[in-house]
């Protein structure tokens, strides 16, 4: 698939694209992407932000963006186990089942600390997108609160 993506978009045969292309052809893959974007990306391999890039950084790069996708899916498969009740968020009830579903001991306000660290827009819930913020900084534990956004000095 990404062979045939770099392919089609690889108009000339050269055997390299250029930012425009490449933005076409991982929007083919199924990628929503900015040209901005896709400059910061060919920029991050050490390449000119307006530079082409050939086959193997094409994987290189398209490699990146099937990780982050991957991570994304399972990210919000794990949201949904929390959001039992499917309202598009994380309540202090579905919070307090899961963490004693899990065998955690924790109390109440340790929970609601819990949402409130997460909750960025103040609704008192963890939306979608504030879950997935937590979880990529946290790393896989979604009742891990030991470390904060905000540093103690």
């Amino acid at each position: 698939e990404i062979q045939e993506a770099f392919d089609l978009f690889d108009t000339d045969g050269s055997g390299s694209v250029d930012i425009r292309e490449l933005k076409i052809a991982m929007r083919a893959l199924g990628f929503d992407v900015k040209k901005s974007e896709v400059r910061e990306m060919v920029a991050s391999i050490g390449k000119e932000e307006f530079g082409v890039v050939n086959y193997d950084e094409f994987v290189q790069l398209m490699s990146i963006k099937m990780a982050t996708r991957d991570s994304q899916e399972e990210i919000m498969k794990v949201f949904r186990l929390f959001d039992d009740d499917q309202t598009g968020k994380i309540s202090f009830g579905n919070l307090k089942r899961v963490i004693e579903m899990v065998g955690e001991n924790m109390t109440e306000d340790e929970i609601q600390e819990m949402i409130d660290e997460a909750d960025r827009d103040g609704d008192g819930e963890i939306g979608a997108d504030e879950f997935f913020r937590v979880m990529r900084h946290k790393g896989t534990n979604p009742l891990d609160i030991s470390d904060s956004d905000e540093s103690d000095d």
